[in-house]
């Protein structure tokens, strides 16, 4: 459940960096990470605040308005970490946001009581808070492969992110002490702000090395989030030529009679995808009675639900879609059926079914009065 932010406060995401440590030909950030990107993951946590500002590279800007825009604010990012996050501080000057939480786009398990426990910190009056997990393990100090010392743990903590901030005040330390830091707290401190520690999670890890990846993998499989969602759809035959059918134009003897294309299969598997989502229903996001819909290809429905399932973290698993009709024949149109509902959908056509059956002549199917779909589709986040 994502956190639901109070009025005025906001969220900067920094994702900047090149990461080379973490290997591999792309930064760390835009790295899949079990089906999706790090940084996709690390903003999911911050879709409840009021706005969020998002710290990108100037060769990344591209991308990221590919995936992300209209739904955070970009910014370019600057040479430092310090310079990025002054980058999107800058940004939020003179909005009504009032106080602004500074997150890792690096860290893309951060829970939700993690961010409630800084906004808690914030609303009980700390000026400053941020997340931090006691040291457990001894230390040493060690040089060219050997121990040299020992130092001890008590005190010592291992700082996290999100790092919350009432606005004006972070804004006045970062122009203060322009410098580069660890971090936002470091500059905090600088300028005099006392910071509050609240609870971090062990689950909260930032991406820095290779291994880093396959950790972060087996922490999200214990958190999978799995959806089911049905749809059902009719349509009556009227005059015409031909139906179109999963995207797929049918020589017919009539046509099918709707506001949009009234393509019977890809309605109920939009709507399959509406359900498992708790979206409401074609008609919820595209309203019958709005005229642009009027004869509209029922792709631009199917692609909507796909691309809103994407948005809230989820990846479509399957989709069936089954056609109920006595004519026109299904069968050699299938695959490229499968083909369309999977391409619209930016899915595998392996993870697409579309098959038919009749009624055996009953009811207004069996009658030839047109065509009914039933879909089903299976989500997954995590």
């Amino acid at each position: 459940m994502t956190v639901r932010a109070p009025a005025g406060y906001g969220a900067i995401v920094t994702a900047a960096g090149r990461g080379s440590r973490a290997g591999g030909a792309a930064p760390k950030q835009w790295r899949d990470l079990a089906g999706r990107s790090v940084l996709a993951r690390a903003l999911d946590a911050f879709a409840g605040f009021e706005r969020v500002v998002l710290v990108v590279h100037a060769e990344d800007m591209a991308h990221a308005i590919a995936e992300f825009g209209g739904r955070v604010t970009i910014v370019t990012g600057g040479e430092t970490r310090a310079a990025s996050v002054r980058a999107a501080l800058d940004r939020l000057e003179g909005s009504p946001i009032t106080h602004v939480l500074i997150h890792d786009g690096a860290r893309p398990l951060i829970e939700d009581a993690v961010i409630q426990g800084v906004i808690d910190a914030l609303q009980s009056g700390a000026p400053a808070a941020a997340p931090a997990l006691p040291v457990t393990d001894a230390l040493w100090r060690g040089e060219g492969g050997l121990v040299t010392g020992t130092a001890a743990r008590e005190g010592l903590f291992r700082a996290q992110t999100p790092q919350g901030f009432a606005l004006a005040q972070i804004s006045t330390a970062h122009r203060l002490h322009p410098q580069d830091a660890a971090d936002d707290v470091e500059l905090a401190r600088k300028a005099g702000i006392p910071v509050a520690i609240t609870e971090g999670s062990e689950t909260n890890l930032k991406i820095t090395w290779p291994g880093d990846f396959a950790r972060a993998e087996n922490l999200l499989g214990t958190a999978m989030d799995i959806r089911l969602g049905n749809g059902y759809d009719v349509h009556a035959f009227g005059p015409g030529d031909h139906v179109t059918l999963c995207g797929v134009r049918v020589a017919h003897e009539a046509g099918l009679m709707g506001h949009s294309d009234a393509d019977v299969g890809m309605h109920a598997l939009t709507d399959a995808i509406y359900g498992a989502l708790a979206q409401g229903d074609i008609g919820r996001h595209f309203p019958p009675s709005d005229p642009q819909w009027k004869g509209a290809d029922s792709a631009i429905f199917l692609r909507h639900a796909a691309d809103l399932a994407r948005a809230q973290g989820f990846r479509i698993g399957n989709a069936d879609v089954t056609l109920i009709c006595e004519a026109p024949k299904i069968g050699p149109h299938a695959q490229a059926m499968q083909d369309r509902l999977a391409d619209i959908a930016d899915i595998e056509p392996g993870r697409v079914s579309v098959k038919a059956t009749t009624s055996e002549r009953l009811g207004f199917t069996g009658r030839r009065e047109g065509l009914a779909a039933i879909a089903t589709v299976t989500l997954i986040k995590g």
